[in-house]
């Protein structure tokens, strides 16, 4: 496939990492985080960990959206569900992620709730024009990428007087997210890779705060290549003590990003004053909500649908994880009471979360037989 067989060749990959370890410095260690689960995913399905020197530690982070999603949010949404009668519609991941006493969208459906996945917000449109006699909720998440759809749903919303469609909203912004893992007591980083996909709607500028505190900054693609020109990007700018932001992802992100999406996400949303993340706790101007000129259209208004924070079940090391200050095969439960078929915590169920990633491509067994 174009653009995407030319990113995973193996034998240029193998070249790259022996240039990578060229440039390391002796005696000289470099902690990465990355910032998105699609490339959590690269890095656990390529081995790209077992490929690069020692030297180099990738760390993960919290950029999996339903991974920093709260327990309280799960409820909520299962309230919906449950409680008001609506057809709630959802993208796949969420139905199986656990709320409190491990219940989940996808249980609530088994005992006779109307939850549905769609592949888009235009499925819930849909759904809510042919069944006007029932409430549509669309559960919204997600980090910029996933943002300016649900923005366009709540325009189409509005221009066709859809009153029975309304947006659970939970989207989460990234930058905020870097601040509270570079502001806190985690592990000393020299270097981010940025999400691609988030970037081609904000651009590169919202990065350069974070190159004046002195990080390396790449803003990265999801193919393996794509990932280990950034590492050898990250290590460079490291050595020449030349923190910036770059962009390696020219073939999709123009710097400037998206204005139009920006634009209908400025007109449909607004920012929360604080939001709760798993992991970060609540962060202020964090998260988006709807705009009160589009208030008729928000689930939470419409339904008086309270949050209530609840902790994290207990022995999870979730909250660590996508902080970065603990990998998955440290938790105790990861692979135990913790599996896919049995997921306790939200990194385990989710396509971007860094527990999936390990278990599903074995990482955790060559860590261990490494050991």
């Amino acid at each position: 496939m174009k653009y995407a067989s030319e990113f995973r060749d193996g034998a240029l990959a193998r070249k790259v990492c022996t240039a990578i370890a060229a440039e390391c410095q002796p005696g000289r260690s470099y902690t990465f985080m990355e910032f998105c689960g699609g490339h959590t995913h690269t890095i656990a399905r390529y081995g790209l960990e077992q490929m690069l020197p020692e030297a180099i530690r990738l760390v993960h982070g919290p950029g999996c959206p339903v991974c920093v999603l709260p327990v309280g949010r799960i409820d909520s949404a299962l309230e919906l569900a449950r409680d008001h009668g609506v057809i709630l519609c959802t993208y796949g991941d969420m139905v199986r992620v656990p709320g409190s006493h491990r219940d989940s969208l996808l249980k609530a459906r088994a005992a006779g709730a109307d939850v549905r996945m769609v592949w888009s917000t235009l499925d819930a449109l849909k759904i809510a024009r042919e069944t006007p006699e029932r409430q549509v909720v669309f559960f919204g998440i997600g980090f910029e990428t996933t943002t300016p759809p649900t923005a366009m749903a709540l325009k189409m919303a509005k221009a066709e007087h859809l009153t029975n469609f309304s947006v659970f909203c939970n989207h989460v912004m990234t930058p905020p997210a870097m601040r509270a893992v570079l502001d806190g007591e985690g592990l000393p980083l020299q270097g981010i890779i940025a999400p691609g996909h988030v970037s081609t709607v904000i651009g590169t500028g919202p990065y350069q705060e974070f190159a004046d505190r002195g990080q390396a900054i790449v803003v990265s693609g999801f193919e393996p290549l794509d990932l280990l020109q950034s590492v050898h990007r990250l290590v460079r700018q490291v050595n020449e003590c030349s923190p910036c932001v770059e962009n390696a992802y020219g073939r999709a992100l123009p710097d400037g990003g998206n204005p139009k999406a920006r634009a209908v996400i400025a007109e449909t949303m607004t920012v929360r004053e604080g939001f709760e993340w798993r992991g970060l706790g609540r962060l202020p101007d964090s998260a988006l909500r709807i705009a009160d000129a589009y208030g008729a259209f928000d689930a939470e208004l419409r339904f008086a649908l309270p949050y209530r924070a609840v902790p994290d079940p207990k022995s999870c090391e979730c909250a660590d994880i996508v902080r970065g200050l603990k990998r998955p095969e440290e938790c105790k439960l990861f692979g135990t009471a913790c599996t896919p078929d049995t997921p306790i915590g939200s990194c385990m169920v989710s396509g971007e979360g860094a527990c999936a990633a390990h278990w599903l491509y074995g990482r955790h067994r060559q860590t261990a037989a490494a050991e």
